[in-house]
């Protein structure tokens, strides 16, 4: 039976961290190890997660791809599962995840990101997250899409692989501000198949809800199209701010 490792970068997420940790407490089958790694919080998120039994590494420096790599380094799981801080997944996502890399020609996977808010469900916006881990690749990468089984995910789908496959393609670009997940999908496709299971996780939807559906769908777009067609992710980023 293959171990799991779950790895969560954190900045800040002292409003939705507790959350996180409550669900993961509950998986069943548990998780070997949950990772959390702090890019320099100032608020009570380092507080909040020593209530629970995880292992705390403090990066250095925030950077989602350079935490996550950072907890990868720790990790002593088979499989390595990147999980926001603000996303819950299903209580027997650890067998899901077994049961999905147990078969060898698949490299990765992600969930169907269901994004929810405090009185509302995204539907739409959920949609298109789903339909784009597909159109995406088909647009942008044919090749890879039809030949080598490619799909998109980010990071809201929850994206888990192997560890061993992790480190030989190098892990998360550390250097990519954006797109770091969908880079590493790329990357893990030389050794098999990316897949989205069919389960559902619930993200928060506190970004669509700071810039309205419309703004959000229309950035989303905007930087996936140009992130295609080979914009600089530090270009992007500067359209993709932080909200907490």
């Amino acid at each position: 039976m293959a171990t799991i490792s779950i790895i969560i970068p954190v900045l800040n997420e002292g409003k939705t961290l507790g959350r996180t940790l409550r669900n993961l407490s509950i998986l069943t089958p548990p998780p070997l190890e949950i990772i959390v790694v702090d890019g320099g919080s100032t608020d009570e998120t380092l507080t909040i997660a020593q209530t629970y039994p995880v292992q705390m590494i403090h990066a250095g420096q925030a950077g989602r791809s350079y935490q996550m790599n950072a907890g990868a380094r720790q990790a002593q799981g088979d499989i390595l599962c990147f999980l926001h801080g603000d996303t819950l997944i299903p209580d027997d996502a650890i067998a899901v995840m077994e049961k999905t890399l147990g078969n060898p020609a698949i490299a990765g996977a992600g969930f169907i990101s269901l994004m929810t808010g405090g009185d509302r469900t995204r539907w739409s916006i959920s949609l298109h997250n789903y339909l784009k881990t597909y159109y995406a690749p088909c647009l942008f990468r044919p090749r890879r899409f039809w030949w080598q089984g490619l799909r998109l995910l980010f990071g809201d789908q929850v994206i888990f692989c192997r560890r061993q496959q992790f480190q030989a393609c190098g892990g998360f670009d550390a250097s990519l501000p954006i797109m770091e997940e969908a880079d590493l999908c790329l990357k893990l496709s030389d050794y098999g198949a990316i897949r989205q299971v069919n389960r559902v996780v619930q993200s928060c939807d506190r970004r669509v809800a700071h810039w309205g559906s419309i703004k959000a769908t229309g950035i989303y777009l905007y930087i996936g199209v140009l992130w295609g067609m080979g914009v600089s992710p530090t270009y992007l980023k500067r359209f993709y701010d932080d909200v907490r």
